[in-house]
């Protein structure tokens, strides 16, 4: 059953809930599939019990990372034998991401204990503090450039870098926008228009960096929320229509992007293979290498010194040259199940009546899957080159760090409807 609230609905999320829960219950008795199942434990010999938390989830998260953090050694390790990080340790991107890590488990930790009505009071404010991180890494001699984007913030013991606040923050924002805006969501005007106004702004920093992939993830959960949200159908492809538009008009504007796409059309041809292609064709190649079962950990020779940014963008060729097919198709389904379980819990916590969390728990769903998607699709050729990381694998630290915090705020909203389950409040 679809999670997308019902647009003709009453106008308060009380009545919708009580709707959506009595969907859910004649679903039950029907016998069909009910996502609170997945909240019931049973074992041979005991009794049938109640988990406290998704298990599973946390298995899983600890697992991508766990994998990312091997796989970020076994890419850079040799990058000390290049004279730009000739100054560098073997271990030191090893150390740095182990940091990173550290600083997400930890606040992960701190962020499950605070409950999610105080997210939802300090959405609106989050989405501020985002826009004032995205204007100040713009100004000269405050913001770090590195290969002429001026995207982090140098904090010492890390580089922050905003765009990755900002997809928190239009995920937790979109979801108090639409509680707020559920009476008047089939009025273009006061339904659509601010949220728009909202997006374009955003649109504009990220772009002034340039982060254009950055830009696209968050359009794509601000829209994804506002579809599950209820926006009339007519009005969500308008803005569909528009967005695709302003994308075609950047890229025809601007020879650089028009050169990756034609790139990514060809990219064996002379014209590209050793300059915008270049890191698409090694790629390839390092795919081709890894074949069924891989060469082996550690024995990938594209990370030498011939596919720039291996243990970033590119970490998925590596792990295909290395790992094979079955460690890329490891990592698909890894994803695959992490969307799919977030999607459950939001639906979980909409058939309880609480439609923020519901729809905050969606979108970072469609984070993960769909900047996931992207990375791949990158990697394997399937779409043009953008500077977008693989989610809890690749080396980053704020991508850790705000990957970590927001997967613990969908924890804190299950816990919470398992709470509610039991009879209890959340």
């Amino acid at each position: 059953m679809s999670a997308r609230l019902d647009s003709n609905s009453d106008g308060g999320s009380g009545g919708f809930g009580a709707r959506l829960r009595g969907l859910f219950r004649r679903e039950e008795a029907a016998g069909s599939d009910v996502p609170v199942r997945d909240w019931v434990s049973t074992s041979a010999g005991q009794p049938t019990k109640m988990l406290g938390f998704d298990l599973t989830l946390v298995w899983v998260v600890l697992a991508m990372l766990a994998l990312g953090l091997l796989m970020v050694y076994s890419a850079s390790i040799a990058m000390p034998d290049n004279p730009r990080f000739a100054n560098y340790l073997p271990t030191h991107f090893l150390t740095r991401h182990i940091v990173a890590i550290g600083f997400g488990l930890v606040g992960a930790l701190i962020t499950v204990q605070v409950p999610v009505s105080t997210w939802e009071r300090l959405a609106p404010w989050l989405f501020v503090v985002s826009l004032v991180m995205l204007v100040a890494v713009l100004i000269p001699h405050v913001g770090k450039v590195v290969y002429g984007a001026r995207r982090w913030l140098p904090l010492g013991v890390m580089n922050f870098q905003p765009s990755e606040l900002a997809k928190l923050a239009i995920a937790m924002y979109a979801a108090n926008y639409m509680m707020r805006k559920m009476d008047v969501k089939e009025n273009f005007v006061q339904a659509v228009w601010p949220m728009a106004a909202s997006l374009a702004v955003i649109g504009v920093l990220l772009l002034a960096e340039p982060d254009m992939g950055a830009f696209m993830v968050i359009a794509a959960i601000a829209m994804g929320i506002l579809f599950l949200g209820g926006v009339n159908g007519r009005m969500f492809f308008l803005i569909v229509a528009v967005l695709i538009g302003a994308f075609v008009l950047m890229i025809t504007f601007s020879e650089f992007r028009r050169e990756r796409i034609f790139a990514y059309l060809n990219p064996w041809d002379e014209k590209y293979a050793q300059g915008k292609a270049y890191q698409l064709t090694h790629s390839l190649i390092a795919f081709g290498r890894g074949e069924l079962f891989g060469q082996g950990l550690g024995s990938s020779l594209e990370k030498l010194h011939y596919l720039p940014e291996a243990h970033t963008d590119f970490l998925l060729a590596v792990i295909g040259e290395e790992l094979g097919f079955v460690g890329v198709a490891t990592v698909i389904l890894a994803f695959f199940w992490l969307s799919r379980r977030l999607f459950h819990i939001g639906r979980q916590a909409i058939a309880l009546d609480r439609v923020f969390a519901g729809l905050y728990a969606q979108g970072i769903g469609i984070w993960m899957g769909g900047q996931g998607f992207i990375n791949m699709g990158v990697n394997l050729g399937a779409l043009p080159t953008k500077g977008l990381t693989l989610p809890l694998l690749s080396f980053g630290g704020s991508a850790i760090l705000m990957n970590c915090v927001a997967l613990a705020i969908v924890l804190r909203i299950d816990i919470e409807n398992r709470q509610l389950m039991r009879g209890g409040r959340a």
